[in-house]
């Protein structure tokens, strides 16, 4: 009959118990080192967030940095621009309306002296004129001069063959009667008949001529009239105005565009939690694997 030993029991008992408590032991001591393992992550997660946190933060402060100073860069060169565009205007503007006064004052000028010219051109054509006119009167005065002296000649010539005639006929008178006498009288008045006819003609064609060259005179006078007509400047006649100058339209400035700080993604977080959780975690799978490990036989 099997008895209890009660020495034995105790016996396996206390190897149980004296196990069990090592188990405890393993356990909390591996519990305990992947506790501070998991704090030591932890805080390297925390360290890690907290610089990635200041870098973000770094970033953010240097772009809106960069934002105000291209902002204020881009300010005052648009009221340079401004500044710089008023006072071109006003150049080019003062530039434009001196060198219209300047044109219009070469334009009257210049239309001055044409006048002056044509006022002086108008003075001599006229003088020449004086001089043409002169001049005929003086060929006419001369030519009719010369027919005087022809028609006093003719005069002259006349009496003298009248005188002649008389003589001539005296001289028939004291012929014998008869017909000697008669032929004497017949030639004398037929030679009184040619001489006069032969004045005549002479006198006829000094008087034709003296015509002729009284147009020729005429015609001379208007020749050299015409010409120094044609030789006068034409009248000049006053340009129009220049045009003023006209202001162009103001230009239409638009303001520069405010930069914007640039976008920074936020960092990525570490949990802080996750490497205590991993931590104790791990202590406790060590423990169980060294419990088992004992129970083996």
């Amino acid at each position: 009959m099997f008895e209890f030993n009660p020495k034995g029991n105790s016996l396996l008992d206390d190897q149980l118990a004296e196990s069990g408590l090592e188990m405890n032991i393993f356990g909390i001591i591996a519990g305990v080192a992947g506790l501070v393992g998991g704090i030591a992550a932890s805080q390297q997660a925390s360290q890690q967030n907290a610089q990635a946190q200041d870098n973000y933060e770094a970033q953010k402060r240097a772009s809106e940095e960069a934002a105000r100073n291209t902002n204020e860069y881009n300010r005052r060169v648009f009221e340079a621009d401004k500044i710089n565009y008023q006072r071109q205007r006003e150049y080019e503007w003062t530039t434009a309306v001196k060198q219209w006064q300047y044109n219009s004052e070469i334009q009257d000028y210049q239309y001055l002296q044409t006048a002056r010219q044509y006022l002086g051109s108008v003075e001599n054509t006229q003088q020449q004129l004086t001089y043409n006119s002169v001049a005929a009167q003086q060929a006419k005065a001369q030519e009719q001069a010369s027919l005087a002296e022809i028609l006093n000649s003719a005069a002259f010539q006349r009496e003298g063959m009248l005188i002649e005639n008389l003589q001539n006929e005296g001289r028939a008178a004291l012929l014998q009667a008869g017909g000697s006498r008669a032929k004497a009288l017949q030639s004398t008045i037929a030679e009184q008949g040619r001489n006069a006819a032969i004045l005549s003609a002479s006198l006829m064609s000094a008087g034709m001529q003296s015509q002729r060259n009284m147009q020729d005179i005429a015609l001379g006078r208007y020749a050299d009239d015409l010409k120094a007509r044609n030789a006068m400047m034409i009248e000049p006649e006053r340009l129009p105005d220049i045009p003023q100058p006209i202001k162009p339209p103001e230009r239409v400035f638009v303001e520069p565009m405010q930069a914007t700080a640039g976008y920074i993604p936020a960092p990525m977080q570490q949990s802080i939690f996750a490497p205590l959780i991993s931590g104790l975690s791990s202590g406790l799978s060590s423990g169980a694997s060294i419990y088992g490990n004992l129970k083996k036989p």
